[in-house]
């Protein structure tokens, strides 16, 4: 039986299933926070629609939310579709993940389940990168436990900023231009946002590689724009785009035992 999980980040809701170890399908929604459990409810009877799949496939569904008002909404359509409740990936869920080392332990559950999707994939220690609304670059030490990291402005943030904040900077499709060296605007914008945001990844990940006593195994980046701008950073980095809902489905898992 396979497991339904939904990512709800600022900016997108990722609606995804996996079977075993392998993400079958994923589909990638705008985050609505004047949306309505109907129409979320909709929304996911058009992805199991689209899938040829139905409610009683699943064996569960697990829920990761940074926003609030809309995990009420999702909590509701999920029991208007699948006629039982979600899982909701948070405070007092046994996710296996050792936060001993941060304040209170408790992170955001996007960052969580990223920590432990890389944590039972991926070589020890770990860099974890989530590139989002914001970019997170975040640490597993040898032993899989979580130890702290960084946030920063995500591309697409820096862009609005950008532009909102300037007279005659236009909206643009991020993208690598062919030349870091740009020589019009709407490139020499492209050049700032990518190598911009690939330098600034591997600058932190210089200092992570300076601070931590055992030098990190592996470093894995997911998140809408992670493809892109990686493949421009000078660390060998690997993208795994589904690590959040993997992350996910482990916790549903560990806990349904």
């Amino acid at each position: 039986m396979m497991v339904f999980a939904i990512d709800t980040g600022n900016t997108h809701t990722v609606l995804g299933y996996m079977d075993g170890d392998n993400v079958v399908s994923s589909f990638r929604i705008p985050t609505d926070r004047k949306e309505t459990d109907c129409g979320y409810a909709a929304r996911i009877k058009d992805v199991l629609e689209l899938s040829d799949m139905k409610p009683e496939d699943f064996e569960g569904i697990i829920i990761s939310s940074v926003v609030p008002s809309v995990s009420r909404e999702l909590r509701r359509a999920v029991k208007m579709v699948f006629k039982r409740n979600a899982y909701e990936l948070g405070v007092g869920m046994d996710t296996g993940l050792d936060l001993t080392a941060i304040p209170g332990g408790v992170i955001a559950p996007d960052l969580e389940a990223a920590a432990v999707g890389a944590k039972n994939r991926y070589p020890l220690p770990c860099v974890v990168i989530d590139m989002g609304t914001a970019t997170t670059i975040t640490v597993l030490d040898e032993k899989g436990r979580y130890i702290g990291g960084a946030i920063q402005p995500g591309a697409m943030t820096a862009l609005n900023a950008l532009v909102s904040g300037t007279s005659l900077l236009p909206g643009i499709e991020i993208e690598a231009p062919d030349k870091a060296i740009a020589v019009e605007t709407i490139s020499s914008m492209q050049s700032g946002l990518v190598y911009g945001s690939a330098g600034s990844i591997d600058g932190i990940i210089d200092h992570f590689f300076e601070e931590m006593e055992v030098k990190p195994e592996s470093i894995v980046a997911t998140g809408g724009l992670g493809r892109l701008i990686c493949k421009h950073c000078r660390h060998e980095i690997i993208f795994d785009d589904d690590l959040v809902l993997k992350g996910m489905v482990d916790v549903y898992r560990r806990n349904c035992k």
